[in-house]
């Protein structure tokens, strides 16, 4: 089925590109190939795009290791979805209406691949036990493979992995942000009582002030 619609047609007339859409559609894949794949696996983060029941879009980040969105197979991929916020914007969208797409960028080649798909959320999936704290496991069900021109891509290098992906054999550090006061009894009850014991409950400026130096 063709992600063109009329209104993108209506633009590809407007500006001469109908000959040009045509023939880079053709070129999308409804399969990850080996090449896809190497690429995909060798990210630690992506961005992920999710639709509720009445149309409004989800944009958010997406950061593990290397290598935590796996190709299962080539009309199949998995990530794990940590603790967060609470807020569960992205596994309640898929919940809902299931249509889903992921960005992954390189930017330091730069290079750049989009997947469409369609997702379903479980807290039962067999590859839970294989991702360290994760909560719910993600599969897509890959429509379309779509690669972009990086030309728009600035050139960034990469410092550090963030010390709040889970790693094997260490402990996942509490989050900062659930450390604020105000946020002290609204907390799920696994985390009652943790902030004393990971130094103290925060203020929220005190909190803004770790986010601004980079350690939020």
């Amino acid at each position: 089925m063709s992600l063109y619609g009329d209104s993108h047609r209506a633009l590809h007339k407007q500006f001469d590109s109908t000959r040009i859409a045509a023939v880079l559609e053709e070129m999308d894949a409804d399969a990850i190939e080996e090449q896809h794949q190497a690429f995909i696996e060798s990210r630690d983060m992506f961005w992920l795009a999710t639709v509720d029941k009445q149309g409004r879009p989800q944009c958010q980040y997406k950061g593990g290791a290397p290598g935590f969105v796996r190709v299962v197979d080539p009309k199949t991929v998995v990530f794990p979805s940590y603790d967060g916020n609470g807020r569960y914007h992205s596994m309640g969208n898929i919940g809902e209406t299931s249509n889903i797409g992921m960005l992954f960028l390189d930017f330091e080649t730069p290079n750049r691949l989009r997947l469409q798909g369609e997702a379903t959320v479980s807290a039962d999936d067999p590859l839970l036990a294989e991702y360290k704290d994760a909560e719910l496991i993600v599969r897509v069900k890959v429509t379309d493979v779509i690669i972009n021109c990086p030309r728009y891509i600035h050139k960034m290098t990469r410092v550090a992995q963030s010390p709040a992906v889970p790693v094997e054999d260490k402990d996942t550090p509490f989050a900062q942000w659930k450390r604020i006061d105000f946020f002290q009894e609204a907390l799920p009850s696994k985390d009652q009582g943790r902030a004393e014991h990971s130094g103290g409950t925060l203020t929220i400026e005190q909190w803004m002030g770790k986010v601004t130096e980079g350690d939020g």
